[in-house]
């Protein structure tokens, strides 16, 4: 996609406006017990089986991704549905012989912060992290939060097979290898072109932020 779906952006841009033309009430955090029963989406391949335990099996990496992750949005920001994206990263993972395991995690939608919790509750301590618009980052438990094993802060410049590279490098990392890291395009005006789009979609995946709300485990079938 090399142009901006300028009605996804209107689209965007009215439903953030309604939300923060809406009552205080409606933008104030409530942690309600009846939401931790709720399903992470309804759709029939991502579903939640509850709260996340953290793992103790050393083949293990975690992916955890954002509040509206497969929810509210379903792709990300070139609209590369999530499913194909969680199916390239469970790929890269299991093609170095180690699990993938996917939790849903709801105190942030900073993708640094999304990690952390991830790699809190990975066997290998090893994280895969990703916003609903496509960020991603590899995170390790040992390291601090603005800290990282790798990087993609471009979105829009991270394709399928990238996403797959990514996977694979997380398991390496696992087991403690260090690969090179994953070659990312460079577009200079990749940001210019995105950045609006992009803001936007992190304010819509932030309304999705509960405080206090622990991770969900989720069942994924790809």
């Amino acid at each position: 996609m090399s142009e901006i779906n300028e009605q996804l952006l209107k689209q965007i841009i009215e439903e953030v406006i309604q939300e923060m033309n809406g009552n205080e009430k409606s933008q104030e955090v409530v942690f309600k017990e009846e939401q931790t029963s709720q399903t992470a989406s309804s759709s029939d391949w991502f579903k939640s089986v509850g709260i996340a335990k953290p793992g103790n099996s050393r083949d293990e990496v975690v992916i955890a991704v954002g509040p509206a992750f497969a929810d509210s949005q379903t792709t990300n920001i070139l609209e590369v549905p999530h499913r194909d994206i969680l199916r390239q990263v469970i790929a890269g993972i299991e093609e170095e012989g180690l699990k993938a395991r996917v939790v849903k995690v709801f105190r942030s939608s900073d993708v640094a912060f999304v990690a952390v919790e991830g790699d809190q509750l990975s066997g290998s301590g090893v994280c895969v992290s990703m916003q609903s618009k496509g960020t991603a980052i590899i995170h390790q438990k040992d390291l601090q939060p603005l800290s990282n094993l790798e990087l993609f802060p471009q979105a829009p410049l991270i394709t399928l097979e990238t996403y797959r590279a990514i996977g694979k490098n997380a398991a390496k990392y696992a087991k403690g290898e260090s690969p090179n890291p994953v070659p990312m395009m460079n577009d200079q005006m990749a940001r210019p072109k995105y950045q609006a789009l992009s803001a936007l979609l992190h304010i819509k995946e932030t309304k999705h932020v509960v405080i206090g709300k622990p991770a969900e485990e989720i069942a994924v079938t790809i």
